[in-house]
């Protein structure tokens, strides 16, 4: 029988590195699909990552409870996603790269497992980039909400845990967030038809 949460968090501030080993496996994909969600970068994802264990480790022998650990977890995520990229911004040059090939690149084997033609998936790529670049251009809170939203399918709710505000300012984020969107795709969509 497997220990709860609970049980490993109360092992855990006690010095058992086994139960936070645990706690870090039940979630760690978890946190490294936001990162990437976030980031649309491995290396940005995992440095996202390895930060947020970082704090959960520093900061487990504080939790007390008071909502559950996954909340908790993505909260710290969240905050640490939202910092990254302020402190990504500070430091990226005008030459930035905007997309990364390695985040969506087509292997051989890929072409040869999947009916899709060579062109439908270079369209599929080409999408990918404007909708990565459209998302990026999005401020840190809006990206936040819009990622955790439609990508990781979180409700409304559990998002304003997540980044602890009230689910109207998290409807208004992802309401501005979707028309920003929607703003800067339809000319791409139009061409795509």
């Amino acid at each position: 029988m497997s220990l709860t949460d609970n049980q490993l968090i109360i092992n855990a501030q006690q010095g058992d590195m086994s139960s936070f080993e645990e706690l870090v496996y039940r979630y760690d994909r978890h946190v490294l699909n936001i990162a990437k969600s976030f980031r649309n970068n491995d290396d940005d994802a995992k440095d996202i990552y390895q930060e947020v264990f970082m704090r959960v480790y520093r900061g487990l022998k504080n939790f007390q409870f008071k909502s559950e650990f996954s909340t908790w977890l993505f909260r710290v995520t969240t905050n640490v996603c939202i910092t990254h990229q302020s402190r990504k911004k500070d430091h990226d040059s005008l030459n930035k790269e905007i997309y990364n090939n390695d985040d969506s690149s087509i292997t051989l084997a890929d072409t040869l497992t999947d009916n899709k033609s060579t062109d439908e998936l270079a369209v599929g790529e080409d999408i990918s980039k404007y909708i990565n670049r459209a998302l990026d251009e999005l401020p840190p809170q809006q990206k936040m909400v819009f990622t955790l939203k439609y990508f990781e399918e979180y409700k409304i709710r559990e998002i304003a845990e997540m980044m602890q505000c009230s689910e109207g300012a998290v409807k208004k984020y992802l309401f501005t967030a979707t028309h920003k969107m929607r703003d800067r795709l339809k000319n791409i969509m139009r061409e795509e038809r």
